[in-house]
């Protein structure tokens, strides 16, 4: 472990999903540099640790921190517990819950807090999502906007990044959380490395929509993911909707359709993140001009990306190479 690693605490409840818990330490877990030396250094804490949590199954796990871990830790993530979540309202956190994240809820705290699934309700019965967009499971939108109407409830997304405050939906959701985490912190590389050694799908985007109506093609129906893999070597290339299409032997109607329904997105929406990773990817591992960077993701121009990547990423094309390039000297 190195001495930089970055802290991460996992503030488990009675009732937590192990599912929650165990994502977040594979996934963090997983985070490597060249060396081989861990990035992330990840401890499990309870307010009445160290000792056993009851989880939703029928076997407790073993927290082997107490409340310290949360001022100790640069990240805090609290997974859900469906025996308190939905209960809580505002300001009305138990008292010990409230004391433990006292350090970390502060408005000058620099420590980074998410939440999975409905673990939102901690962080908006804190205060810490007031003004804010957040997101929770589907199922528990509803109930989250009636109980803090001071908080902007997006239901239709997988994760929503404010800042120091992150929020994710589901269980699942929580994968591409800690993946997008990972990606903020140390680069593309990194977090395609992760989601490799775990063999999850790379890079969900947060905005990608959390219930998609038929996520798996019925059985009669063609997938449109040979024309995904096809358009994955050919992002240098100026794509259109009808060579996708093609690809995927569909009219273009029914292959946009379909392609919505299997990702949420559409067609160009999905291409156009895809070539927004594909330079970030080119940004942080090569010396490419920006010029010849626009040219191999397929935006064609240095305006385009530009004018992309601030939209998606928030930072131009030359700040975030500046970023990454700067973290690795």
């Amino acid at each position: 472990m190195t001495t930089s690693a970055h802290r991460v605490a996992v503030l488990v409840r009675d009732g937590v999903l192990p599912m929650e818990l165990g994502l977040v330490h594979q996934l963090f877990g997983a985070a490597r540099d060249p060396a081989g030396e861990r990035l992330y250094e990840v401890r499990t804490c309870a307010l009445s640790g160290p000792g056993l949590i009851r989880t939703d199954a029928d076997f407790p796990v073993g927290a082997q921190h107490g409340p310290e871990a949360l001022e100790w830790a640069d990240t805090v993530i609290v997974p859900a517990s469906h025996e308190e979540d939905e209960s809580l309202t505002p300001g009305g956190l138990p008292a010990p819950l409230a004391r433990a994240l006292g350090a970390s809820a502060a408005p000058d705290s620099c420590t980074r807090l998410a939440s999975i699934c409905t673990g939102a309700f901690v962080l908006a019965a804190a205060g810490l999502l007031d003004g804010r967009r957040a997101t929770t499971h589907w199922l528990s939108t509803d109930l989250f906007a009636r109980t803090f109407p001071s908080v902007t409830v997006d239901p239709d997304v997988l994760y929503v990044d404010e800042g120091r405050i992150l929020t994710s939906a589901g269980e699942a959701a929580g994968v591409d959380l800690c993946l997008h985490m990972i990606r903020e912190d140390h680069g593309t590389a990194v977090a395609a490395d992760v989601a490799r050694r775990t063999v999850v799908p790379p890079h969900r985007e947060g905005g990608q929509a959390q219930y998609i109506q038929r996520p798996v093609p019925a059985r009669e129906s063609t997938s449109t993911s040979v024309a995904r893999a096809w358009a994955e070597d050919h992002l240098h290339d100026p794509l259109t909707l009808g060579e996708l299409a093609a690809q995927a032997s569909m009219s273009v109607r029914t292959f946009n359709r379909r392609f919505r329904e299997e990702t949420g997105l559409t067609p160009m929406q999905w291409l156009t993140r895809r070539r927004v990773d594909r330079a970030r990817e080119l940004l942080e591992s090569t010396d490419h001009t920006v010029d010849r960077v626009a040219t191999e993701a397929g935006f064609g121009t240095a305006a385009s990306l530009r004018q992309h990547f601030v939209a998606a990423v928030g930072v131009s094309p030359g700040a975030y190479r500046a970023t990454f390039r700067g973290a690795r000297s």
